[in-house]
């Protein structure tokens, strides 16, 4: 008689209490050996982001993070059918009101991480005390959607470019009879959209399936973290608008 041995998956609530308690040692037994992190913010960007590697390095940062006095809340957690991929939303809070967003998307094997990439902004207006040490604010900026640095069209759509900051922000503005299968695809030449998305979702309801077959609506107010691979088109007569501030970069470029 044979036996199936399934894959062991990623712990959410050791993840959960990790955040949430401050528990550096709880964080610590997530990573893999081998693990990987790569922040990218304001200070550290895409073309030079701040990276650690190994369990030693990553449990050092780990625990100056969880030294610090702040809230820490653990957001929406997805975690794909397989236990190879997860993506998470943490939010925190510092005494004088400075608010920290980041988001995580992860690789992992036999539920440990061995990749994960960060992404952050922390709030402006006043001093900014970023997760990674000695990150400086920047410059106030007043931007607006109605004059874009660039539009990228596409049937049924356009995504509206905004170059602020470090980073950009995209601004998706998707009619009824949208699909990315049938008007994005073509552009991407890839089998599912391969953009991670971090978006606030403004009008409209899309409906969103992942390649492991999890299908979910995300209406107004609601925010998603999605990585790789998905498919999504627009549910109803009202069109839809998100904004996205992480899979905007080279979204709907020719490939």
């Amino acid at each position: 008689m044979s036996t199936t041995q399934s894959r062991p998956m990623f712990d959410v609530e050791m993840l959960r209490r990790g955040i949430e308690d401050r528990d550096a040692s709880a964080l610590r037994g997530l990573y893999a050996t081998d693990a990987r992190m790569t922040i990218v913010d304001h200070r550290d960007q895409p073309s030079h982001p701040m990276e650690i590697t190994g369990t030693a390095a990553i449990g050092e940062f780990l625990d100056d993070v969880c030294s610090r006095e702040m809230e820490h809340r653990l957001g929406q957690v997805v975690v794909s059918a397989d236990g190879s991929h997860a993506a998470y939303l943490e939010e925190c809070r510092y005494p004088d009101g400075t608010r920290v967003l980041s988001t995580s998307m992860l690789d992992l094997r036999d539920g440990l991480v061995t990749t994960q990439s960060v992404l952050q902004a922390w709030d402006e207006e006043t001093e900014a005390k970023p997760m990674t040490a000695g990150a400086a604010a920047a410059m106030a900026e007043r931007l607006n959607f109605e004059v874009p640095d660039e539009v990228r069209t596409f049937p049924y759509g356009r995504v509206d470019i905004i170059n602020v900051g470090d980073g950009v922000v995209g601004r998706m503005v998707l009619e009824p009879g949208w699909r990315w299968s049938l008007h994005v695809k073509p552009l991407a030449g890839t089998e599912w959209c391969e953009a991670p998305h971090f978006q606030y979702h403004v009008s409209g309801t899309i409906r969103i399936r992942m390649a492991d077959g999890t299908e979910f609506d995300a209406k107004p107010g609601d925010i998603t973290v999605l990585p790789s691979g998905h498919d999504a088109w627009v549910i109803g007569d009202e069109p839809v608008v998100a904004i996205d501030w992480q899979g905007a970069l080279h979204y709907a470029e020719p490939s």
